[in-house]
């Protein structure tokens, strides 16, 4: 009987952690990928020919020009 019930805890006790280590392992690999994309993303923004969008006042994306910041993009009402 006590022997049955070790064989039982050390099964159980041996899927459980497989079960942790499976998923310690999965959560670092889409951690590492995370960190890849963002890298890239990074240094893919760097580049000249990529557009940054702002969101406007209406809620509508628009290029943002970096040179007019704060300004309201020549849109003055008289």
């Amino acid at each position: 009987m006590v022997l049955r019930l070790l064989l039982y805890i050390l099964i159980f006790g041996a899927i459980y952690f497989g079960i942790r280590k499976i998923l310690r392992d999965w959560k670092q690999r889409f951690a590492d990928i995370d960190k890849a994309t963002r890298e890239r993303d990074l240094k893919e923004r760097k580049r000249p020919g990529v557009v940054e969008l702002k969101r406007d006042q209406d809620g509508v994306f628009r290029p943002g020009d970096k040179n007019n910041t704060g300004k309201n993009d020549g849109q003055d009402k008289d």
